[in-house]
């Protein structure tokens, strides 16, 4: 059986990147990045994207290496960070995912199903169809191509149903095929997943922090650069930046924008992975000892 690999999530400004770095050093690992905007290359201050120093610290794959226009799915994320992986160990290194993207990580463990790819077309339908039709026939539309999935679903839960009709629809080819999908589970690659439990006050000093950092480097210019047209452009901090780049809002409401939208965001975090049954909550400090003990990791290999 290969090594384990161990998923490192947490909210925002939780210090996972500074963690996933000590822990890569200590236990002879390269990691694995899981984050819906570092995956996105030019844009390091708003997505708080590991500094050339961290880089440097530590071999990162799957982060700064998509351009901003691109779309990506998670889905893809999926394949490539297996790949990924995979390559790791066979290097004889270990694998440690970093990331706060729950959808990513639940992908990559098999935790759900996914369409092949982002179909833009298809979103669009689904989107006027949801406009014409009431929540009742979604659901019932859903229940002829997936009745286990439309069973747990409410027909009200219209986000939801729109979702994995996409899904459904769009997960199988021309020969009504399901599309295959690598994941950990189907590569028979063991995991851990922990949540680094950190109280809210540390990480709302950290955010307020993180928020005058963004400004001083240079958000409002790199927000320019990107454009709000990019794909990644919808990424906490670019809407409040394009908001004040309009005259929209002043500079302090743009500070007080930036710290309540990341505040927001690290909480919806924190909620959705108490939703993922198999993550262990581990102050920082704990989580070199989990690893020794659920992964067997010994020191630094020679």
């Amino acid at each position: 059986m290969p090594d384990g690999v161990l998923i490192l999530a947490g909210a925002t400004a939780s210090g996972k990147t500074e963690l996933g770095i000590d822990l890569a050093r200590e236990f002879d690992a390269e990691i694995v990045g899981a984050d819906s905007r570092q995956i996105y290359r030019d844009m390091p201050i708003g997505t708080a994207a590991p500094s050339a120093e961290q880089l440097d610290a530590a071999r990162h794959h799957l982060v700064g290496f998509l351009d901003p226009a691109e779309r990506y799915s998670a889905a893809r994320f999926a394949s490539d960070a297996v790949d990924a992986i995979g390559g790791i160990l066979r290097r004889g290194k270990r694998a440690i995912v970093v990331g706060g993207t729950g959808f990513y990580i639940r992908a990559l463990t098999g935790g759900v199903d996914l369409a092949r790819r982002h179909d833009d077309v298809l979103r669009a339908r689904l989107a006027r169809e949801a406009l014409l039709h009431p929540p009742e026939l979604l659901h019932g539309w859903l229940a002829l191509h997936d009745a286990a999935r439309a069973a747990q679903l409410h027909a009200s839960d219209t986000y939801r149903v729109l979702r994995a009709l996409e899904i459904a629809l769009g997960a199988s080819d021309a020969t009504g095929l399901a599309a295959p999908r690598r994941t950990l589970s189907s590569e028979g690659i063991p995991w851990m997943l922990v949540f680094l439990e950190v109280p809210w006050s540390e990480v709302d000093r950290r955010i307020a922090q993180r928020t005058t950092r963004m400004l001083d480097a240079g958000l409002l210019d790199e927000a320019e650069r990107v454009g709000s047209g990019a794909a990644a452009a919808n990424a906490v901090g670019y809407p409040q930046a394009f908001s004040y780049l309009r005259g929209w809002c002043t500079l302090a409401e743009l500070r007080n924008g930036l710290d309540r939208a990341t505040r927001r965001y690290a909480r919806r975090q924190r909620a959705w992975f108490r939703g993922e049954a198999a993550t262990l909550w581990l102050r920082p400090e704990s989580v070199a000892q989990q690893v020794r003990e659920k992964l067997n990791w010994s020191a630094k290999r020679e």
